[in-house]
This record gives structure tokens, C-alpha cells and sequence, in this order.
């Protein structure tokens, strides 16, 4: 729709890169790397991430998939819990702009091959403990795909079924990646699918405008201020953990990571780690 003009306070005033940007949620994990780089981003386990860090594992990401032909309009699927790397591709994926789809760990392998198929991915970064039903989902296939190992040293290893490691994979890619934002902040940032509904999944697509203003509505509705610690209870294949892997750093806070919901473990990390 093409505003009309209006008269004075139209002229000289068109937009320009001074004065408008197309809304994004990668412009969280910019600024925040740009202020606090020595600020803690992610906690795994024993592994510790600053922002300067996840935003240098982001690009590598980006500029990795980028060499391998990743662009627009391009899927790019995952299968993983709340890990550091499933963090990183939902900056990584869409600075491509492409778009991430993040699977439901819980899916059988039907439903996976059907939502890669729909979804037209061109690449599937899968973790290790969930090998035995992706490689069925990958032999109902009639294409291939690049496929990318995550080797987590908390999960369950299970057999490699693809081309590379993710460490191996990123570390192809150049640290000097430039990054962008989306041509048009309508463009997709994400696609998720419904399970456990009748029929086949159904996908729903997420653009960057949508994913920035639903990330900044969770840090009104929590009321969440300062620099807090998020423990990712919520699954991030959930609806991009409902926006919060983008909200939560827009407040340049740390992230702290959890492969599965284990009371336990919970309470550890909450008492340990600072949860608030």
C-alpha cells in the first residue's frame, strides 16, 4: 500500500538508513555483542559463551550455509534440544535469509520426512541422540540434503548420519561475515509445524516483523528488566521458545541451557546459576 504524500512534513523526510530500518530481531544479538561483548550470552553445562562469542558463532554459521548455497527463501531445518547451537541458528539461519524450521524433538519419523518435504529444506542440522529416527525420515526421501551432526557431549551419541560436524561446518565459515538484516521485514524469518493433530503437521510462517514484535510484547508482559537469567525450561522447537531465544537478548542477558526437563536438574540450576 503506497502512502500518499501528505505535504510539508513529507519533504526532505524519505526514509534512509539515518532514519528507518526494516524490523528484525537480528539487530538484538548486534547491539547486544556491540555493548556488552564480555557479558555471559550461553551456559551448557561446563560451557561458557560471552556475546562477543555467539555472535562470532553466529556469523560462521551464516557465512558456513552461505558457501553452501543457503540464501533466500532457502529452509534450513534443525532437530535438537535447548543447546547452544539451536540457539545460534535462529540468528544464523535468517542473516542468510533463509529461513529456520525447527522441528518437534518428539515427532516420529513420518511426520519428519513429510515437514522436510513440505518445507522444501535444503539443510538439516540434527543432533546426534536423535540419529535413529532422522535417518528413517531421511530414507523416505526421494532428494538429499546436506546434513549436519551435532555432537554434544551431554547427549546421547548416537550413530553420525551426516556430512560434517556443526563444529566442523562453522569453522568453514569467515568471521568478517557481514551481517544483514531482511530485504523487507515481511519477509519469513521462521517456519514451525503443529504435532499431534489430526492429519499431517501443519506449518506456520513467522516473519521478522511479526518475530521482532512478539520478542519486545514478552519483555513487556514478564516485565523483564536488567540483565536477567533465563533457564530454557521451554522447548526453542516450540514457536522459537514463544520469541524468547530473540527477547531475552534483546536485554543482554545469559542464557542457560537445558537439554531435557529434569526436576532435579532445574533446581540445581536455578539455585547455581542465578536463575531469576
Amino acid at each position: 500500500m503506497t502512502r500518499p504524500k501528505s505535504g510539508k512534513y513529507d519533504l526532505g523526510l524519505g526514509k534512509n538508513d539515518a532514519n528507518y530500518a526494516e524490523l528484525s530481531p537480528l539487530t538484538f544479538i548486534e547491539r547486544t555483542a556491540s555493548v556488552f561483548p564480555r557479558r555471559t550470552s550461553l551456559i551448557h553445562g561446563d560451557e561458557r559463551y560471552n556475546w562477543e562469542e555467539t555472535f562470532l558463532r553466529s556469523r560462521l554459521l551464516a557465512s558456513a550455509l552461505e558457501k553452501r548455497g543457503v540464501g533466500k527463501g532457502d529452509t534450513v531445518a534443525m532437530i535438537a534440544p535447548n543447546i547452544p547451537a539451536h540457539y545460534e541458528a535462529h540468528f544464523g539461519v535468517p542473516a542468510t535469509r533463509g529461513v529456520l524450521n525447527s522441528i518437534n524433538i518428539r515427532q516420529d519419523a513420518d511426520n519428519i520426512a513429510f515437514i522436510l518435504e513440505h518445507g522444501e529444506a535444503k539443510v538439516l542440522i540434527t543432533d546426534r541422540e536423535f540419529s535413529e529416527v532422522v535417518e528413517k525420515a531421511l530414507n523416505m526421501l526421494d532428494r538429499d540434503l546436506l546434513v549436519i551432526d551435532i555432537d554434544d557431549p551431554q547427549g546421547k551419541r548416537g550413530k553420525a548420519v551426516g556430512d560434517a560436524t556443526y563444529e566442523e561446518f562453522i569453522n568453514t565459515g569467515d568471521a568478517d561475515y557481514r551481517w544483514r538484516g531482511p530485504e523487507d521485514e515481511w519477509d519469513a524469518i521462521s517456519l514451525n509445524y503443529t504435532s499431534g493433530t489430526t492429519g499431517n503437521p501443519k506449518g506456520v510462517v513467522y516473519h521478522h516483523r511479526g518475530a521482532y514484535l512478539n520478542a519486545l510484547g514478552n519483555i513487556l508482559a514478564w516485565g523483564m528488566t536488567g540483565s536477567p537469567v533465563y533457564l530454557w525450561t521451554l522447548p526453542m522447537f516450540h514457536c522459537n521458545g514463544w520469541c524468547f531465544t530473540w527477547g531475552v537478548s534483546a536485554l543482554m542477558a545469559t542464557h542457560v541451557c537445558l537439554r531435557r526437563v529434569e526436576p532435579g536438574r532445574v533446581w540445581d540450576l536455578i539455585d547455581g546459576e542465578g536463575v531469576t
